[in-house]
């Protein structure tokens, strides 16, 4: 099943829609009390990290389940172009881009550095283990997943990485963290698609 797709944007226009759709999906599949809570938060915090991380910008929002599983849907398209790039980096304390640092940090990587040209040219450094590329696909196509990010920090905290510990913290902080099974980023041709996985009993 997949629900109507709505327009959304960061300036909150049609959130009531998005969380409406949520209420029908609940109705629908007559889900428990818990399980729509769970569904509304995840939803909830999708629209904040849209706020948030993109700035102005419009995207769509859409809900499939199957088999017990409901992903929540958002895509954009990535926010900058060639020149607010050059004019955000030299606006920058050290006039280059930062390392993502954190949960949220990975996540705005891919709304502002997403374009296929930036990701043709990414350093190592933002090349870490929780990204995957499908080197097959004629276009550029890199994910990012929560649970590898995870296992990313797990293993570099039995290092004792101070830096990765630091991020443990935050990602401990996360909404999303305790209630979502998995957070998946892509970036395709421009196109951010972000989901929320949460499998209900």
């Amino acid at each position: 099943m997949k629900t109507d797709v709505i327009r959304v944007s960061s300036k909150g226009n049609q959130i009531e829609k998005a969380l409406g759709q949520i209420e029908k999906i609940a109705a629908y599949k007559e889900l428990t009390p818990k399980n729509t809570l769970h569904l509304r938060l995840l939803t909830e915090e999708m629209m904040g990290m849209m706020r948030s991380i993109t700035g102005e910008t419009e995207g769509e929002f859409w809900v499939e389940d199957q088999d017990g599983e409901y992903q929540l849907h958002l895509r954009v398209r990535t926010r900058l172009n060639a020149d607010e790039r050059e004019q955000l980096l030299a606006a920058s304390s050290s006039g280059r881009n930062e390392s993502a640092k954190g949960l949220m940090g990975r996540i705005r990587d891919f709304f502002d550095w997403g374009s296929d040209e930036d990701l043709g040219t990414m350093t190592s450094s933002l090349m870490l283990p929780d990204m995957y590329v499908h080197s097959s696909s004629p276009a550029l196509d890199i994910e990012w997943s929560m649970v590898r990010y995870e296992s990313a920090l797990s293993g570099r905290i039995a290092q004792n990485d101070a830096a990765a510990k630091e991020a443990w913290d935050e990602l401990e902080k996360s909404v999303v963290k305790h209630v979502a099974d998995d957070v998946k980023v892509s970036i395709r041709n421009g196109v951010v698609e972000m989901t929320i996985l949460k499998k209900l009993a």
